[in-house]
């Protein structure tokens, strides 16, 4: 045997001999920190995310893959109890995060990238395609903060997207309307009330919706909803009340000729005469764009007929806040310009003739306007004019003088 590898045996010997001895004392042969630690690393990174992708094909999902996905992690979610395991719940919301960006980044596109039209009618179509929408909107108090807004955001992208030169989304919404409750009750959660609200708005896009949500009892709500004491959802619930009351005009004229009664008696009684600032400001601005309507020519005829609505009007013309009382103008208007004047309007304008006249003399806005001086010169003339009748139901006597 050569010197040398005789040399090397010896020093195994030596070695395995040296590790006998220490395990006999009990005392273990100490290994270098840097060995150990690798041994203990290289486990957790084989376990990683990372490293198990980088054995997987990089192969992109498709919009398709996106879509079920995202419905199975929100089945999961919507099955999911509160006792459910914290860690792997924060797992899939955390997947469920990123799948909803990815949603919104192909409806949307990515900085200057403009979406493919054919990834977001694949998209819509898978989505609408296995109730996806119900799952999102039942899951919704259950997302993370800022993928509820992407979650909105989605939804209303995907009430314009057509498929094949149609809107998909106006079929399934036709099949699934009770859909529309739950968004509507959604401003009774003031968290995500304003979620609720911009999927509901979104919704009433399409006529058949907007004329389902008109005809439920829910509609009543919003009388409610408009005065709630969060501004915010207050707000959010005002927009949604006035795009169902002006974006589809027939479906409007209907409602309003059929529910006339009771209706205006809501939206003067809790509305016209709130004692809140905003909610008057509001009403009577969203009063004067039904009236104006000429869809709404019937139901306009019908308001301005009625003692009570001038009555209503008469004090928001006396209201201090300027803005109130040029809104209340252009609906006041409408009684004087009325051709067809029954007589109670007739004597009730004439007994406040001297005060009104007096009024409409001071009335002024900030800004020049030719348009308002024309109408107030209009309404002007119209008062000095009038000549006073004898109403049936009073006996000869006029009304009373209303303070103005």
């Amino acid at each position: 045997m050569p010197a040398e590898s005789h040399s090397l045996s010896k020093g195994k010997e030596i070695s395995v001999a040296a590790n006998k001895e220490r395990k006999k004392d009990g005392k273990p042969m100490k290994r270098s920190g840097s060995s150990l630690n690798f041994k203990k690393l290289v486990p957790k990174i084989l376990r990683s995310a990372s490293m198990k992708n980088l054995f997987k094909s990089k192969k992109p999902r498709t919009p398709v893959d996106v879509v079920r996905n995202t419905r199975s992690l929100l089945l999961y979610l919507d099955s999911a109890t509160d006792t459910a395991g914290k860690p792997k719940r924060d797992e899939k919301l955390e997947q469920l995060d990123s799948l909803i960006r990815e949603l919104k980044s192909i409806l949307y596109g990515i900085d200057d990238s403009e979406p493919v039209a054919e990834a977001c009618a694949q998209l819509t179509q898978e989505f609408f395609h296995e109730d996806t929408l119900r799952l999102l909107i039942q899951t919704l108090p259950k997302l993370n903060f800022e993928t509820r807004k992407d979650a909105t955001q989605i939804v209303a992208n995907l009430q314009r997207q057509p498929v094949q030169s149609r809107l998909i989304a106006s079929e399934y919404l036709e099949a699934n309307l009770d859909l529309m409750d739950q968004l509507i009750t959604g401003y009774d959660d003031p968290v995500n009330a304003l979620h609720f609200g911009g999927m509901l708005r979104e919704s009433i896009r399409h006529q058949v919706v907007a004329r389902y949500v008109l005809k439920s009892e829910h509609l009543k709500k919003f009388f409610d909803y408009v005065q709630l004491p969060n501004f915010d959802v207050a707000s959010d619930a005002a927009a949604t009340f006035k795009e169902l009351l002006t974006r589809h005009k027939s479906t409007v004229s209907e409602f309003l000729t059929i529910n006339y009664r009771w209706f205006f008696v809501e939206f003067n009684s809790k509305l016209l005469e709130s004692t809140n600032y905003m909610t008057r400001r509001y009403a009577i601005k969203l009063l004067g764009d039904i009236l104006l309507d000429r869809s709404n020519s019937n139901v306009m005829i019908r308001y301005v007929s009625s003692k009570d609505n001038l009555r209503v009007q008469m004090n928001l013309l006396r209201e201090s806040q300027k803005n109130i009382q040029i809104d209340a103008f252009h609906v006041f208007k409408l009684f004087v310009a009325n051709q067809c004047k029954p007589a109670d309007i007739i004597n009730i304008l004439c007994a406040n003739r001297s005060k009104l006249l007096r009024f409409f003399d001071g009335f002024a806005i900030e800004k020049e306007d030719e348009m308002f001086e024309s109408d107030k010169a209009q309404v002007i003339k119209e008062i000095e004019e009038l000549q006073p009748t004898t109403p049936i139901t009073c006996s000869g006597e006029l009304f009373k003088p209303i303070a103005v």
